[in-house]
């Protein structure tokens, strides 16, 4: 978020990071008049968890008129400096066998940078959902019904110590059983699996995701055991 501060010289931008993980941002501004200080391009930073930092410090030309300006700023969830490991993730529930419906670059939702390499789990509502890495709770969702106004429904986002993210989507209203600035280890119970937001039946949802500069995009990853060698059983899939 952006604090615009009042200083006895002008007026101070203040970029504060209140999430539990790093933030990519770019602060600039536009519309210009009667003020000193303003950056031709946009402050670069990655700023830190819990943390803030002053990026821009304007002062009046004429101080005896007011400054205008139009601030933008831009962010993103984690540093792109982070070069992700590529280690097989254990299985992010308990019980099954269960079937993947929707695999890598499915036809029917998995076509967008951010969800190519998502995998679609069906399994019963209810299914304990598990943390298939250890890592940092950054963002939740519990209380969407249905559909909703979330087309990822109920949700859990871990950043990993190497700066991806595992994304658990679709979960149970009410069930989500962690919160948001806790550390979480391997195996530690997250949610229950559910059908909330754009969800075309009961399934887990699971994707990894990294900030590759001012973006979040999926990554490829594989399961540490095979999840079962069926076809695309989604809408529109294969």
């Amino acid at each position: 978020r952006l604090e615009i501060k009042k200083t006895e010289a002008g007026e101070t931008l203040v970029v504060h990071n209140d999430l539990y993980a790093p933030v990519q941002i770019e602060l600039g501004v536009s519309n210009v008049s009667n003020a000193l200080g303003a950056p031709d391009q946009p402050r670069k930073w990655i700023l830190l968890p819990r943390a803030k930092i002053r990026l821009i410090s304007l002062a009046p030309r004429d101080p005896q008129q007011p400054m205008r300006y139009t601030p933008k700023l831009r962010y993103e969830l984690g540093d792109p400096r982070m070069l992700p490991k590529n280690n097989p993730y254990p299985l992010p529930w308990l019980g099954g066998p269960f079937r993947l419906t929707q695999g890598a670059n499915g036809k029917y939702s998995h076509f967008t940078p951010k969800g190519r390499y998502a995998l679609d789990i069906a399994m019963p509502e209810g299914t304990p959902i598990i943390a298939a890495r250890r890592g940092m709770v950054v963002n939740i969702e519990n209380h969407q019904s249905g559909r909703g106004e979330n087309p990822s429904g109920n949700f859990v986002r871990i950043l990993h110590d190497d700066g991806s993210m595992g994304v658990y989507l679709h979960l149970m209203r009410n069930s989500v059983a962690v919160r948001e600035g806790q550390r979480i280890e391997l195996g530690d119970k997250l949610a229950l699996s559910g059908n909330t937001g754009n969800s075309t039946g009961p399934h887990l949802h699971f994707v990894v995701q990294r900030n590759v500069g001012m973006a979040l995009e999926s990554i490829p990853f594989d399961f540490a055991q095979p999840v079962d060698n069926l076809r695309n059983f989604a809408v529109g899939g294969d």
